[in-house]
């Protein structure tokens, strides 16, 4: 396990399975009907039971399909963790369709709900990088900054432990190389080096 203190709070890398972790809130990479996939989305759906699906719908009802870079919450339903924050991420064609800057906006949309909400800890898995096709080195260093300039900014009040749970060891050595160089890049309020746990 590794991680970035980023003023009070603690950026944590670790691999898992993502529906066994018992913080406040974990994150599904959803598609855009909320209606479950495969991956990480499957296997929340399949984890969580049904209560989950029957809240995506009712979103989805009110409100439409989920636009990428947004996010909603529902019931954890079976899981430990007792919310699921449900965002869509980008699709990669390449980088020149502002995958980046959605990217970023999934995972501050979710944490900036986790505040809404008085959520203390969330956990991330790697969005965008299964069936999305985004390459993983690239979206851990865009993952990692994101959270990172949330939390020192201020738009994630309250929320004290990111946990980035990653089902692979080629994924999780990805966003420990990232962490690495934002760490040693410095220069943000807060920011002290990644450390072993």
């Amino acid at each position: 396990m590794r991680e970035l203190a980023v003023g009070a709070a603690r950026i944590i890398l670790e691999r898992g399975d993502i529906t066994q972790v018992a913080t406040d809130a974990i994150v599904n990479a959803a598609n855009s009907s909320l209606m479950g996939g495969g991956g990480v989305d499957g296997a929340i759906h399949r984890a969580g039971g049904p209560e989950i699906l029957r809240e995506c719908t009712a979103i989805v009802a009110r409100q439409g399909r989920l636009p990428a870079g947004q996010a909603v919450i529902t019931t954890g339903g079976n899981l430990p963790a007792r919310h699921v924050i449900h965002t869509v991420g980008p699709i990669w064609r390449g980088g020149k369709d502002q995958e980046a800057e959605t990217l970023a906006s999934a995972y501050r949309e979710s944490l900036k709900l986790a505040a809404a909400d008085g959520l203390a800890t969330i956990a991330f898995p790697s969005i965008s990088t299964g069936v999305y096709s985004y390459p993983v080195d690239l979206a851990a260093d865009v993952a990692l900054r994101a959270v990172r300039d949330a939390i020192a900014s201020g738009e994630a009040p309250g929320v004290a432990e990111v946990r980035f749970v990653l089902f692979d060891a080629r994924t999780l050595a990805a966003y420990e190389r990232a962490m690495d160089e934002i760490a040693a890049q410095g220069g943000t309020p807060g920011a002290r080096p990644a450390r072993e746990g």
